[in-house]
């Protein structure tokens, strides 16, 4: 993709600079990684900064930035004085969205570990898989989940575990009782034993007011060892360094200098309270939440269970958010609430989507409720995580994930490996400083995607217009061959999931003996009186021959990742 033709009709290889007159107001072209010598100098100086500004809110509570500094010291403190664990060792993090979460980011890192983001819904097979595959030495998780850990620790190389309880950062009596809701009402903690592990409410309790011995941590170093969302096979983990998270909260922090028609900049330094519901152990909140909103010093109100629309709701009420970064399901559950109307969105400057297709239905009706337009996002776990992202004020485009961040240059590529000229689709590869260092410990498999001038292939199928705005199309692997037409699931989900009976929809592709291959259809209706006759005939109505599904289902839901993808690989596999 990446290449314009020259005056002589040559095609020219795509470069960053190809983005250079085309990004809005007040976005840099690029960024200057000299600034920061690791996350850590990130960290010192923001928290000084903005000590004294809100940096999460959660359940009621809300801790400053320099409350983060405080209770992260005493954490690095604890594992510096009280473990054998070393800058380069391996901590695992598995817990939802609450404020133990960035205390425990932030003090790993500052005893110059590496963090390994784990997600909290893991079974027991895949939490092995995790620990073992990057050889963690200590792991902080959620009481809820202590019996998955007593069932996998003896397999893994864990020496050190701290458990958090739900109500830890709750003042007094509030936390006891919200923790012993948990357990005995709830009946959320299954029986387990674990004597070995500390509370961490105890080891910041232990440590309070010790400054750790500062570790040195190099751009080069790895920063969080990121494992892949596993909807294509075994996860693997990204080495993530902290220059490549670094790169990424530079590049993000550029695109919110923007300023809007009056000159202004549409994000204040300090001055946005942004909401956070998808989960922080992915890289995208991870990044976003944890990394750049604290470069600019901005308020996180942390969603814990963003599924409980109705708890979700009432804490939104609570707030004048500047910013929301979620989903499509996530959108289409909280309009449907009926309370939703009630909010206030006053404040309100940006939404912005990733993790999965935006469908245009849900665009359109958020921009009619709310008065802001959705701008998508687009990026991967082995890119820190974002690649593009849509402009604000109006300038983003529906069915586009926007432009590449400063410094970040595309190309779409063909089969071979050729590069396409503008306006062809192809395989999208990506080149920046926020591309990973590679696979951890599988160097076959990092050379499969990156290339020796830094290029990663994608694995996506993408265009880019003469505009420089990106759209990605479909996954190379879940592209469908109908009697040599290729066929985007992507596509045909967004048009029936236009249809007023339809909640959410997925398509696969299955053997065909005619065709090779035809599309299947899975359709989780919204109202009950939907038909798979009605259904065949909106599909023909809307789609050219080759493009109508041939099989039909109804279900009452889909297979989903955490973050709201449809996990495709498993309804090729029922």
């Amino acid at each position: 993709m990446d290449a314009w033709l020259t005056p002589t009709g040559e095609m020219e290889p795509m470069e960053a600079s190809f983005w250079n007159d085309k990004r809005p107001n007040g976005v840099s072209n690029d960024i200057d990684l000299s600034q920061f010598g690791s996350i850590l100098e990130v960290f010192d100086a923001s928290c000084a900064t903005h000590a004294d500004r809100p940096a999460f809110t959660n359940m009621g509570v809300t801790l400053t930035w320099g409350d983060i500094e405080r209770y992260s010291a005493a954490f690095a403190g604890y594992i510096q004085k009280y473990t054998d664990l070393k800058p380069g060792d391996r901590i695992a993090i598995q817990m939802p969205n609450v404020l133990q979460f960035p205390i425990a980011v932030f003090g790993a890192m500052r005893a110059g570990l590496v963090v390994v983001n784990t997600n909290p819904l893991y079974t027991a097979r895949e939490m092995r898989h995790q620990f073992t595959d990057s050889g963690a030495r200590a792991l902080i998780y959620m009481n809820i989940f202590g019996h998955l850990v007593q069932q996998v620790l003896p397999d893994t190389d864990i020496k050190y575990l701290f458990e958090a309880r739900m109500g830890d950062m709750l003042p007094g009596l509030k936390g006891l009782l919200v923790n012993a809701a948990v357990k005995h009402v709830k009946k959320m903690v299954p029986r387990y034993n674990l004597p070995q592990a500390v509370s961490f409410k105890s080891a910041l309790a232990r440590c309070e007011g010790v400054s750790p011995v500062p570790v040195t941590r190099t751009l080069d170093d790895v920063a969080v060892l990121q494992y892949t969302g596993g909807t294509t096979g075994v996860a693997k983990g990204a080495m993530l360094t902290h220059g490549n998270l670094v790169a990424n909260m530079l590049q993000v922090h550029a695109n919110m200098q923007q300023l809007d028609r009056e000159g202004n900049r549409l994000m204040e330094e300090g001055g946005e309270v942004v909401i956070a519901p998808l989960p922080l152990y992915h890289i995208y909140a991870f990044t976003v939440h944890c990394m750049c909103m604290m470069l600019s010093g901005q308020h996180n109100v942390l969603i814990t269970n963003p599924r409980d629309i109705p708890g979700f709701v009432k804490e939104l009420k609570k707030w004048k958010f500047s910013s929301i970064v979620g989903l499509n399901t996530l959108f289409v559950a909280l309009m449907d609430h009926p309370e939703f109307k009630d909010l206030d969105f006053s404040r309100l400057k940006s939404t912005t989507s990733g993790g999965t297709a935006l469908v245009k239905a849900t665009a359109e009706r958020w921009q009619n409720k709310t008065g802001v337009l959705i701008g998508e996002g687009y990026g991967l776990t082995e890119c820190s995580p974002v690649v593009c992202a849509s402009p604000g004020d109006g300038l983003a485009r529906l069915g586009s994930v926007g432009l590449p961040v400063p410094g970040t240059a595309v190309k779409v590529i063909d089969e071979q490996g050729n590069e396409l000229p503008i306006g062809e689709r192809g395989e999208l590869c990506v080149r920046g400083p926020q591309v990973m260092k590679g696979y951890w410990q599988r160097p076959e498999a990092t050379a499969e995607v990156m290339d020796s001038e830094g290029w990663f292939r994608t694995g996506d199928v993408a265009v880019i217009d003469e505009d420089g705005f990106v759209s990605i199309v479909d996954r190379i692997k879940d592209m469908i061959l109908v009697s040599g037409f290729n066929v985007y699931p992507n596509e045909i989900e967004d048009v029936v999931a236009a249809h007023p009976k339809v909640a959410n929809a997925a398509a696969i592709g299955v053997p065909d003996e005619k065709s090779g291959e035809a599309v299947k259809l899975f359709v989780v209706p919204s109202s009950p009186d939907l038909t798979v006759d009605e259904l065949k005939a909106y599909c023909k109505a809307n789609f050219t021959g080759y493009k109508v599904p041939k099989h039909y289902e109804l279900r009452d839901s889909l297979p989903m990742t955490p973050v709201g993808k449809i996990l495709r690989r498993e309804l090729r596999d029922a």
